[in-house]
């Protein structure tokens, strides 16, 4: 008798309770990392719950105790540029993009569970989400300059939104990581609640029955006051650092100017050293980027950020620095890329129109 082959679970799980709907992303091994086949699933999932009278709101969370979603398919998205094939990286970034904006657009409520590392396309999932649940595990960055990329999901718009003044382009220059309670009071996430209670939250959710008020807002606030008693209150401040973020990253227009105010740093001299050091290591055209991508969205819709994201994913994804930086960091793993160009004040203004 043949043996009943065990049938794989599918890379995003749905589950469908009484009241709403949760979407697990199921790629553990490879930290829920998201590719093309699972945006797919997660739109085909928000078309149920938009039709669905019963859905009364979403919840997503990833699948074992690492992270939530370390970002996109890098390795994958890599290829598809290596080999020229089809579908395009454009393709995948756009789906991509179109399902963030959906979620941050989306007419019910959406609750995310940021558990372990939340980062790249995982941050733009959580951050379409009225409740971005943070625990003790969060860890929160954005490193893609690190590897000849730039913060795109819209990041360079919603971070003006939420972040105290200097750290959007702090946070999106450096990749600095963001742990824990960190993550709240930076703007990351919304609420923080201890990773072992996140169980017993997650239960609590699926099994909600409380009717919720039609607009988006008022029943997100009803899930908000429902689940208090499961939330930490008290986040710490941490002033000296917000002070010097401000001083040395907010409305700066040119990186050399944020690099040479950094060799001349006589407050908070340790932060300096090791921001220095980690804009050294990036891209430099990454990092130009970057910062062009933060003056030009600041004031600027959502919509609009989107629509830059492609632009400036196209230009670095045909730049030499993107294959290198993935080559370096994630493939050869020697950390030695070889940038062209070398230093940022070789790079230039870069004219690119967003």
């Amino acid at each position: 008798m043949n043996e009943l082959q065990v049938q794989p679970e599918p890379e995003v799980v749905v589950r469908r309770h009484r009241n709403m709907m949760s979407l697990v992303l199921n790629r553990p091994r490879a930290l829920n990392s998201l590719n093309l086949e699972m945006i797919r699933s997660m739109q085909t999932a928000l078309d149920e719950v938009m039709a669905e009278e019963r859905f009364h709101f979403l919840l997503l969370y990833g699948a074992g105790e690492r992270g939530f979603c370390a970002g996109g398919d890098i390795k994958a998205l890599a290829k598809t540029v290596q080999q020229n094939s089809s579908p395009s990286a454009d393709q995948i970034l756009q789906e991509e993009y179109d399902l963030c904006l959906r979620l941050n657009r989306f007419p019910k409520p959406v609750i995310a569970l940021a558990d372990g590392i939340t980062m790249g396309a995982g941050l733009g999932l959580a951050a379409g989400a009225d409740m971005i649940v943070a625990t003790d595990r969060t860890r929160m960055a954005m490193p893609e300059t690190r590897i000849g990329f730039f913060p795109d999901v819209g990041a360079t718009q919603w971070m003006f939104t939420r972040c105290p003044p200097g750290y959007p382009e702090y946070l999106g220059l450096t990749g600095y990581e963001l742990i824990g309670a960190e993550t709240v009071r930076v703007g990351f996430a919304s609420h923080l609640v201890n990773s072992e209670r996140l169980p017993e939250l997650t239960d609590f959710l699926e099994a909600y029955s409380e009717a919720l008020p039609r607009p988006r807002t008022s029943a997100s606030e009803q899930l908000v006051t429902a689940l208090d008693h499961f939330l930490e209150q008290k986040i710490p401040s941490n002033t000296e650092m917000d002070d010097w973020v401000a001083a040395y990253f907010s409305g700066k227009e040119s990186m050399v100017e944020i690099m040479e105010s950094l060799h001349q740093c006589s407050i908070q001299v340790p932060l300096c050293d090791g921001v220095f050091r980690r804009l050294e290591e990036r891209s430099p055209t990454a990092v130009v980027l970057t910062l062009k991508l933060l003056r030009h969205n600041e004031d600027r819709s959502l919509e609009e950020a989107f629509q830059s994201d492609i632009r400036a994913a196209r230009f670095l994804v045909a730049h030499p620095d993107y294959l290198e930086g993935i080559r370096a960091r994630l493939l050869d793993k020697d950390d030695n890329p070889q940038w062209q160009p070398a230093t940022i004040e070789e790079v230039g203004s870069l004219d690119i129109d967003f």
